[in-house]
């Protein structure tokens, strides 16, 4: 019990002291103890921004139920789109690529749902603010 309190005890220790690879150290200059590098929510933007696409359940199903295959080029492309949408400030986008149709939640990089031409005569999209052709 008493190494599993070390731990513990070393775990919240170094968590609260991080070290960036480049300095490997904490500048004391300083009276609060500040890293030199990058900030926390600098990595955290980066870590968010270099994060691919997801898929929502329903339009798993819906890839499933339509026989949509997407490549990995492709999936770069619907990135790049939901990129583009963030930029101009979209919250809901309707990304056309090619002969299919996705709806995606920009903020959350989630794809909603998705649509072969086939499926999109007499469809009507609701709930998006922006449309991007990749």
């Amino acid at each position: 019990m008493s190494d599993l309190k070390n731990m513990n005890n070393d775990y919240m220790l170094r968590r609260t002291q991080v070290v960036t690879p480049k300095t490997n150290a904490i500048n004391s200059n300083s009276s609060t103890q500040s890293i030199n590098g990058p900030s926390f929510n600098d990595v955290l933007n980066k870590i968010k921004s270099n994060e691919q696409v997801k898929f929502s359940k329903h339009a798993m199903d819906r890839l499933n139920s339509r026989n949509i295959e997407l490549s990995d080029e492709e999936l770069g492309r619907i990135n790049d789109g939901v990129d583009k949408a963030k930029t101009k400030g979209v919250r809901e986008a309707l990304i056309m690529m090619d002969n299919k149709v996705f709806v995606a939640s920009v903020q959350n990089k989630t794809i909603i749902t998705a649509a072969l031409d086939e499926q999109l005569k007499d469809n009507v999209f609701t709930n998006i603010d922006g449309a991007v052709i990749v």
